[in-house]
């Protein structure tokens, strides 16, 4: 299927204001993503008023509706992804731990945003009041790639660094924690659209264009390597030194997808 953006799915547990930020970016006609669906573990979540004034597909999947087992909850988080043709999952103050089903659907396809520069401070949603306790001089936020296994361990796409002030409360340093992620996650969103990130092991680089992916080769005269398609149809360029491309290489930053033939080694799109 070929098509102009990237369909993204967000989850969201709260305020919303990561959902805000990046419907603001996706409401320039030349960005290469559009919200499709927002989905919230808590009925009274901000974030559903976010999405439902905008026009997005919101809907809230409590616990309590699934009897208490969150991993039938993350059926149903799966179905409704899927249901909605969702290319690209944002996590966005979502303080769930998504069930391993829901992160192998989308290998690579999984981006999330923590308050703190990963590895510190991980594996919970008060990295900030940790920061302070601790005493660190600068904090920050991260975009990773989340994968099965330990808990916010995914490969690292972007951070931005946030200093601590001598006078600094939790909420003040929330507060610019917060902006940075605002800018952050939109930029994500982006480069996985446009197919720019090629990860390498656990190293997530970035590229000028698509086309770079195939530089190598074409330095020492040899066809560029061909595009694989991933689990959900996204081309990939393989890399020499095991390296592969993470989001959709369409050319010209439209964001969309070229279907090939599979590979079962590259997981990206």
């Amino acid at each position: 299927m070929n098509r102009a953006h990237t369909r993204v799915g967000v989850l969201a547990s709260g305020a919303g204001t990561n959902l805000e930020a990046l419907l603001r970016a996706t409401g320039d006609p030349d960005f290469p993503a559009r919200i499709v669906l927002v989905l919230s573990n808590r009925a009274d979540a901000k974030a559903l008023e976010v999405a439902a004034a905008a026009g997005v597909v919101a809907e809230a999947l409590p616990l309590s509706q699934f009897g208490g087992d969150s991993a039938e909850r993350d059926r149903e988080v799966l179905r409704s992804l899927r249901d909605h043709d969702v290319d690209l999952v944002v996590c966005a103050g979502y303080n769930r731990i998504l069930s391993e089903e829901v992160l192998r659907a989308f290998p690579d396809a999984i981006l999330n945003v923590h308050p703190s520069l990963l590895p510190a401070f991980a594996g919970g949603m008060h990295a900030v009041e940790q920061a302070l306790r601790h005493g660190v001089k600068v904090t920050g936020c991260t975009v990773q790639l989340l994968e099965p296994g330990e808990v916010d361990g995914g490969p690292i796409v972007l951070q931005e660094p946030v200093a601590v002030l001598d006078d600094d409360t939790a909420a003040s340093l929330l507060q610019r924690v917060h902006e940075a992620e605002w800018r952050l996650v939109p930029r994500a969103v982006k480069l996985w659209s446009e197919g720019r990130l090629v990860r390498d092991g656990r190293r997530v680089r970035i590229v000028d264009a698509v086309s770079e992916r195939a530089a190598t080769g074409a330095e020492r005269g040899a066809a560029p390597p061909p595009a694989q398609e991933g689990p959900h149809g996204f081309a990939v360029a393989e890399r020499s030194g095991g390296a592969e491309a993470v989001g959709s290489p369409s050319g010209g930053g439209e964001g969309s997808p070229r279907r090939q033939d599979p590979s079962p080694r590259i997981r990206g799109r």
